[in-house]
């Protein structure tokens, strides 16, 4: 039997360090909040993210063979598959998986970490690149336990990748060949908007050869096969094609041919449409505007969610720096020894895309710092290892590598410690959905506002309007415009876009030219400007025929997003002006100053007279509304006419010690009426669901 060699024992027993120090970092959130009854459902923690349940939503319907067509579940994505199999093969709860999985699959890029340093002979600088990078802001964040999404391998795949990609190119081993074009296989199937990494391997490998290895044939046998797995098509027909292309590339006899093959390769990813989607991540997150105009016939225009998105927007400096290295000092360090280590290894050149795409954070938005991480780690760790290695003693010399790496992770830590998120929904809205499932059939309709989406379709198994995937500009409008405007535009509405939502899945393989249900409901009711059929809504029209029933879900905290949520309405179809704000203000911390009561900075009620000031201007109201809960839990409200003139009106939720300041339009839009006030047309809706966190209700019509 042949002995295992010191170095793998230590390279694997770095890696164990490294996998188990991730681990136990992101069980301090579990440690927390073990007590917190609001945090646990069936059981089980709930996860913290709301992409997760899509992913959740296609595991469970994989299992339970449930699956319809048009329910949006991603029941082919690869997250969901491998949840499917680990809920399959192993002796737990699915909560327990989808709560977990993240913990353990991310903690895996500890191995690339390790075995890069190890290609570079510093093994060292494995081990504390790989701790810093396991638990710095941004990966953590993404990867903490309960973040059940794709981020959990997004780095690790690429990291794989990186290294399957410096090992070919240093050893000229033909196996690695094979490694690297099976990599970016399964890294596209588990994240197909993986394009634009790929291609900038692809690049910077090209570049490498170009500048330090032109004659080396075996760099252009790399890029062919890469290629080849890049290209844009069905899975398996790219594995039986890189397949065959390895044992072609394998065979010296073909060198000569090698430059052939690389653009008869680069043929095929064009011809099979591969730089495609690599532009129109482009445009998605670089060149973005915040309206973007429909390509219906009647050129309506929207409002694009990019732009309320937090992961999209620009970041500040130190943001950035924190999110990539724990510490706005420690990134600096990081970078510079990041530069020191391009100029000894030049081989780390291949990481440049990494640190690009990290980089495109400035632009893209805070999101893609994440790719940043490990690479900025080798940086600080290789100074790290540098400085020890010139110290006088062995004993100082591991004194030094302690120090310093405890310095740079206890800012990393700090960060997790603070970093309480909660989860997606409290204990309380989710028994309202599991509830809510009970009643409604799975072809029933939900609607609320798009980051409900998910978990409304994981818990209640209905369908939905727009989710955390589907929500671009054209269908956020009609849900925007129910949540926001009057109970009788609402409820038309309600029906007429369920029922065009449907319509338009049963015409997909019809040649029915693609355009917005707002667009096609104009056109069908013989208008040719949708301001126009809008305005009509505010009368009873003729609706579709009903096909299903179509429920309400209003929840509590929508209150902290019911400006944006307005955004996507407040927006003349037309010409694309947006509309003019509404007065929307939640007050959570009033103080009382005697003859008056402080609202907010410079906003103050008068408790005699009740005007209401804001900044330098003071104006009557019209109406103060008080609500409360009784102790079987019914809602009495008082309604105090003031002014009728005004156009403000104040709300006192007593229960929620919350004032809302709104105008007359949001006073009288269905979310302030149905789920604060709980006044409801019995024409258009009927109670299902009352709690003071959420409210359910059922159109009648």
């Amino acid at each position: 039997m042949t002995e295992i060699s010191r170095e793998t024992k230590l390279t694997l027993f770095y890696i164990l360090i490294a996998f188990t120090f991730s681990i136990l970092m992101r069980l301090i959130w579990i440690y927390q909040f073990n007590d917190y009854a609001p945090f646990h459902f069936n059981g089980q923690f709930m996860i913290n993210t709301n992409d997760g349940y899509s992913w959740a939503e296609g595991a469970r319907d994989i299992l339970s063979g449930t699956h319809q067509p048009h329910d949006l579940s991603p029941v082919v994505s690869a997250t969901a598959q491998l949840t499917a199999f680990f809920v399959r093969v192993l002796p737990f709860s699915f909560e327990t998986i989808i709560l977990y999985l993240p913990v353990f699959l991310s903690s895996l890029v500890v191995i690339p970490i390790v075995l890069i340093a190890r290609v570079l002979k510093n093994l060292e600088m494995g081990l504390i690149a790989a701790m810093l990078a396991s638990i710095a802001w941004s990966y953590y964040n993404r990867t903490m336990v309960g973040y059940y999404d794709t981020d959990m391998l997004n780095i690790v795949l690429p990291m794989f990748l990186l290294w399957s990609i410096i090992w070919a190119v240093k050893t000229n081993h033909s196996i690695y060949l094979l490694i690297t074009a099976l990599d970016i296989l399964v890294y596209r199937w588990w994240y197909p908007q993986s394009y634009s990494l790929e291609f900038a391997f692809f690049g910077f490998i090209l570049a490498y050869s170009l500048f330090f290895d032109r004659k080396n044939l075996f760099n252009y046998k790399l890029l062919a096969i890469m290629m080849l797995a890049m290209m844009n098509g069905d899975s398996y027909i790219r594995l039986g094609v890189v397949i065959v292309a390895y044992f072609f590339l394998r065979n010296k006899k073909y060198d000569k041919s090698v430059l052939y093959i690389l653009a008869l390769s680069i043929a095929a990813f064009l011809f099979s449409g591969g730089f495609n989607p690599i532009w129109m991540q482009l445009k998605g997150y670089v060149f973005r505007d915040s309206v973007s105009a429909s390509k219906g016939v009647l050129g309506v225009h929207f409002f694009t969610v990019m732009q309320t998105v937090r992961e999209a927007g620009h970041i500040s400096f130190e943001t950035f720096a924190n999110r990539i290295s724990g510490h706005t000092i420690t990134f600096i360090i990081s970078l510079g020894g990041y530069l020191y280590l391009l100029y000894k290894e030049r081989i780390m050149l291949l990481s440049l895309p990494l640190v690009g795409l990290g980089f495109l954070a400035y632009v893209g938005g805070l999101r893609f710092t994440i790719y940043a991480v490990p690479i900025l780690a080798f940086g600080v760790a290789y100074l790290i290892t540098e400085i020890a290695r010139i110290m006088p003693t062995k004993k100082l010399k591991y004194l030094s590598m302690v120090a310093f790496t405890l310095a740079i992770l206890f800012p990393n830590y700090k960060h997790i410690d603070a970093y309480r998120v909660p989860t997606v929904f409290n204990a309380d809205e989710v028994k309202v959905l599991d509830l809510l499932g009970k009643k409604a059939n799975r072809e029933d309709y939900v609607v609320s506002w798009w980051d409900y989406g998910y978990p409304i379709r994981y818990y209640a198994d209905v369908k939905t309007l727009v989710d955390g995937g589907k929500h671009s500009g054209d269908v956020n409008f009609p849900v925007s415009f129910m949540l926001t405007h009057t109970q009788e535009e609402a409820a038309q509405m309600a029906r007429l876009d369920v029922e065009y939502t449907e319509a338009a899945y049963n015409a997909i393989g019809k040649n029915r030219a693609r355009i917005s249900n707002i667009a096609k409901m104009t056109q069908d009711y013989g208008f040719n400007n949708t301001n126009d059929f809008l305005k009509t809504l505010k009368k009873d029209i003729k609706l579709p025929k009903k096909t299903r029933d179509i429920y309400i879900y209003l929840p509590f905290r929508m209150l902290d997003i019911y400006p944006t949520v307005n955004l996507f309405s407040n927006i003349d179809l037309m010409n694309g002006r947006k509309g003019k704000a509404p007065l929307f203000y939640v007050a959570t911390s009033m103080k009382d100053l005697g003859d008056k009561i402080q609202l907010g900075t410079n906003i103050f009620l008068d408790k005699k007279t009740l005007n209401l000031t804001l900044g330098n201007q003071t104006t009557p109201i019209r109406r103060f509304v008080k609500t409360r809960y009784t102790k079987d839990m019914r809602l009495e409200k008082s309604v105090q006419l003031v002014n009728f003139s005004s156009d403000i009106s104040i709300i006192y939720m007593q229960n929620y010690n919350t004032m809302l300041i709104v105008d007359e339009k949001t006073y009288n839009s269905m979310f302030i009426q149905l789920m604060v006030l709980e006044n409801y047309n019995k024409k258009l809706f009927e109670p299902v669901i009352f709690t003071p966190k959420v409210k359910v209700y059922k159109l009648k019509i």
